[in-house]
């Protein structure tokens, strides 16, 4: 066991003593000791109640004979940074999270871990730490928000954003709006809606990284019981040696990309699955993204690129349904998981419930994936787009460039009018390097929707999106603007051409002005308070494309 190191031998009196004198009984450390990372907290519905979940799988530790120690890390809601000086942080916390799980998993020598989490960047920060740390580690979530009920339907967090722009428009009252946003989130959970919260639970499945039905399973006794359930499974694990890069093969992460496009998820997964692989020893190669994109049918729409919910999505048979359908089809690879079993006996006695939220394979809502990535000469490394949210006649879109150096700039001009039907709006120096911590632009594109835009307005950022996002919004531009990318080179008026089935983003100026126009360019100063975490990870993080990693020159 790895925890002799702290509770065995002669020169360990001390050690032992720190922990009897919390209460810990001497046979307690002859067992293995299990380490549950529990980042509760009253900052979000998604972690509010990760203590149910933590008791739970402390209960299952202690039946299946191990001895649970729990910690916390940090998790910030991406929800409430949305649209301020906060949203530098959460994608910034995601390798915090990863570094303190390390710091306290190899300081106290635990033997195996178990990973509850929830939201957007707890969840890629603790798989990068399994990965990392590469000791018997499973996760479980604390399950999605059930969906809302306002002015008799059932509505959710992006229909909630949306109605910003209908209260400008003057077709919603402020007391229509109060009343919707105390009946859109009834309670704890991950926001329902398709965001990453719930992609990156979702694809947590698809690794194989939890146990069957953990990704979509609603708050609830099943997901206590669920919970306790996993606890028992981490000691199998190990006691059977299986550790999480026996799971998160180059297999897993193939499957994790299919149920991606399957599902129109989150564009962060383009940042947050390279990132997990980095931990694990692999690198992700964009040309396999978009092979699998162009041959993964988008079978879920889950709102708001769709009108269902994620409560629906579980009850027609949940991510397991939706992995036999695509295991039938000859989508999804074989590999172990942390089951102890491999993906195919996983999935084995799992249906579709409801072929109207999970559709049959040859009744897709498109032959290719629900994301995008985009190349040419205003993203030669590439850019992504959530295409199973785009309006059809905004698949491919010419119109001029609308230039802001930040999100607030842009929000403001189109809630003031000045954004108009045909323009393409560019915001840049809001990447990885240059945000920095590439804010969500949830802000501006759920503008672009309540101002009744979505079908002829287009966005392209260095920045990234919500879940939440919808319309013609390409974002991870890379190059970004602070490292010297094309984007920071476009001017008002520049005419874009956007064809999302072609996979181009075209700016259409000739080289040679381009080379002129990057002989002027100056790199602006930091964003970051001198000294701050922010200004650190600005020097460290990489490009949007290779996850936003730190660099390890």
């Amino acid at each position: 066991m790895r925890s002799n190191a702290t509770t065995k031998g002669l020169e360990r009196a001390t050690h032992r003593a720190l922990y009897y004198s919390m209460g810990i009984l001497p046979e307690e450390l002859d067992k293995p000791l299990v380490a549950i990372v529990n980042p509760q907290n009253e900052t979000m519905p998604g972690h509010i109640h990760l203590d149910i979940i933590a008791k739970a799988v402390r209960e299952g530790i202690l039946m299946a004979g191990g001895t649970p120690i729990e910690f916390g890390t940090i998790g910030l809601c991406d929800g409430i940074a949305q649209g301020n000086y906060g949203m530098h942080y959460p994608l910034a916390s995601r390798e915090l999270i990863c570094d303190s799980i390390e710091c306290m998993v190899n300081g106290h020598s635990y033997d195996a871990m178990v990973l509850v989490t929830e939201c957007d960047k707890i969840t890629p920060g603790m798989l990068m730490a399994a990965a990392r740390l590469n000791i018997p580690a499973i996760v479980v979530s604390g399950g999605p928000m059930a969906t809302g009920w306002c002015f008799g339907k059932e509505v959710g967090y992006t229909d909630l954003m949306e109605a910003q722009g209908l209260v400008q428009r003057g077709e919603m009252t402020w007391e229509e709006l109060s009343e919707f946003e105390q009946g859109a989130l009834p309670g704890c959970g991950a926001c329902n809606l398709m965001g990453t919260a719930n992609t990156m639970n979702f694809l947590t499945e698809a690794l194989g990284m939890c146990l069957p039905g953990s990704a979509t399973m609603a708050t609830s006794g099943k997901r206590v019981a669920l919970a306790k359930r996993t606890g028992m499974k981490v000691m199998d694990l190990y006691r059977q040696g299986i550790r999480p890069r026996d799971v998160l093969t180059a297999d897993a992460f193939w499957n994790a990309f299919v149920v991606d496009m399957a599902i129109g998820g989150s564009t962060n997964t383009l940042l947050h699955l390279p990132a997990i692989a980095n931990e694990a020893g692999l690198k992700i190669d964009m040309a396999m993204v978009t092979e699998i994109a162009s041959r993964t049918p988008n079978i879920t729409r889950i709102k708001p690129s769709g009108k269902h919910y994620p409560a629906d999505l579980d009850h027609a048979g949940g991510i397991t349904a939706l992995m036999k359908q695509l295991y039938d089809a000859g989508m999804l690879r074989d590999h172990l998981t942390t089951t102890g079993a491999t993906v195919y006996t996983n999935v084995l006695n799992a249906r579709v419930l409801d072929g109207d939220v999970i559709r049959p394979m040859d009744d897709p809502y498109s032959r290719t994936g629900g994301l995008a990535l985009l190349y040419g000469n205003l993203a030669p490394g590439g850019a992504a787009c959530k295409a199973a949210g785009v309006a059809p006649e905004m698949l491919k879109h010419r119109g001029p460039a609308r230039v802001f150096e930040q999100e607030e700039d842009a929000v403001k001009a189109i809630y003031g009018g000045d954004i108009k039907p045909g323009d393409i709006i560019v915001v840049r120096y809001e990447g990885p390097r240059g945000g920095p911590g590439m804010r969500e632009m949830l802000a501006p594109t759920a503008a672009i929707i309540g101002m009744g835009l979505g079908d002829t307005v287009a966005l392209i950022t260095d920045g990234r999106f919500s879940g939440a996002t919808r319309g013609a919004a390409i974002g991870h531009v890379s190059p970004e603007a602070a490292a010297g990318g094309p984007i920071g080179l476009v001017r008002e008026g520049d005419t874009i051409d956007i064809d999302i089935p072609a996979g181009k983003l075209t700016l259409e100026v000739g080289e040679d002005e381009l080379a002129r126009r990057k002989e002027t360019w100056a790199r602006p100063p930091s964003k970051a308070q001198p000294g701050s975490y922010l200004e650190r990870y600005a020097r460290l993080v990489t490009s949007a494309m290779t996850g936003a990693v730190f660099s390890r020159e």
